[in-house]
């Protein structure tokens, strides 16, 4: 049989690396949990004060011992990375820049090959503009680029811009103040975008073919 404190001994270990950390976040004392004072139940200020500081903590464990120590929703032990993926559509609609389309999560996948490049995000591709590099439902990779840091000329890049959501080829302008687009599709033509109007890039790093 265990106690109310005993679990609150449990939440301890769990939570803290010693239990003289976790007992100096609250009000009450470390001696009233040790020896015949463990079979005293708490009060119910002190079943305030762990809630409080442990919002995770399952309040109907911690009472009766019933069910899991953490609300499953809040608490994961082995919490899964995965790479959120965006709609390309999501993309063009942050035209003005007020919200970061980098910020945009929907859907996550876990996968390994792009943890181990640093993708941030995955966006899906529309359209025959990057034909043959891309195909239409490919889905890429991408690594968020901070705004005025260095360029990999020729790469290829997600963009925000004024124009909407672009993924195209970067060259190097005549004009400082702009950059070059250019798709590998010679059907589409060349044109320039100023970098007052871009307002967050990202370099594609990795692929993904649909056939």
């Amino acid at each position: 049989m265990t106690y109310i404190k005993d679990r609150i001994l449990q939440i301890a270990d769990i939570k803290e690396t010693n239990r003289d950390v976790f007992f100096d976040k609250f009000s009450f004392s470390y001696s009233n949990f040790r020896g015949k004072s463990k079979i005293s139940s708490p009060n119910a200020d002190i079943l305030v004060e762990i809630s409080s500081v442990y919002p995770d903590v399952n309040i109907n464990w911690l009472l009766t011992g019933e069910g899991e120590m953490f609300k499953k929703e809040q608490f994961d032990t082995n919490p899964v990375k995965t790479i959120p993926l965006i709609p390309i559509e999501a993309m063009a609609g942050f035209g003005t820049g007020d919200v970061q389309v980098m910020d945009y999560q929907t859907s996550g996948y876990k996968i390994p090959e792009f943890e181990d490049i640093r993708a941030d995000f995955m966006i899906r591709i529309k359209g025959s503009s990057m034909y043959p590099k891309y195909n239409s439902g490919d889905l890429v990779a991408c690594r968020k680029v901070a705004l005025g840091s260095f360029f990999q000329w020729n790469k290829v890049y997600v963009l925000d811009t004024s124009q909407g959501a672009l993924v195209k080829r970067i060259r190097k302008s005549e004009n400082e103040e702009s950059l070059l687009m250019v798709s590998d599709n010679e059907k589409y033509s060349p044109f320039e975008v100023p970098l007052s109007e871009i307002y967050a890039i990202a370099l594609v790093v990795g692929v993904i073919r649909l056939e």
